[in-house]
Order: C-alpha cells, then sequence, then structure tokens
C-alpha cells in the first residue's frame, strides 16, 4: 500500500469515527471522537493522523479537527523497534 493510500484509509477511518459520533449530544461529540482514537490507535496511527493535521487537515470532517486537541500526540521519539512492530521508546 502506497503512502497516499495508508494516508486516505487513516482519514477515512477517523471520518467514519466521528460520523458515528455525530449522532451523539453535540456536547460529547469531539470527546468521544477523541477517546476513541486514544483508546484503539496505535501511537505511530495517531502520528499519522497529527502529520494529516499539520499538513492542512485536508479531507478530514471538522469534527476530527476539534477533537484532536483532546488526542494524545505521540512523542516524537517513539521508534519503531524490530521487524516485529513493536514500538520502543529509545
Amino acid at each position: 500500500m502506497s503512502h497516499d493510500q495508508g494516508r486516505e484509509k487513516l482519514i477515512r477511518m477517523a471520518n467514519q469515527i466521528a460520523t458515528f459520533f455525530m449522532s451523539q449530544p453535540e456536547t460529547d461529540r469531539a470527546k468521544g471522537v477523541a477517546t476513541h482514537i486514544n483508546k484503539f490507535w496505535e501511537p505511530r496511527m495517531r502520528r499519522h493522523l497529527f502529520e494529516c493535521l499539520d499538513e492542512g487537515a485536508d479531507g478530514l470532517m471538522p469534527l476530527v479537527v476539534e477533537a484532536s486537541t483532546l488526542i494524545h500526540r505521540p512523542s516524537s521519539q517513539a521508534k519503531l523497534g524490530t521487524s516485529s512492530g513493536i514500538a520502543k521508546p529509545l
């Protein structure tokens, strides 16, 4: 999968989460999106999401952008360890 395809998939996933939470009360929406992403997305996925946000958030729903202030930004120190894909802090 190319970088662009991976990025498109990540944006689609984030927007699907936001679409689900649009059915919730307005005061709970951003927190719901952020809680879901914090709980179920690995740091590498969240890092890629923040790359999209930092580059202008093209394609992301406004609710994802709003929720981003509550999403835990992974440390830039975290690097992939071995080929097993297990993240190891330096």
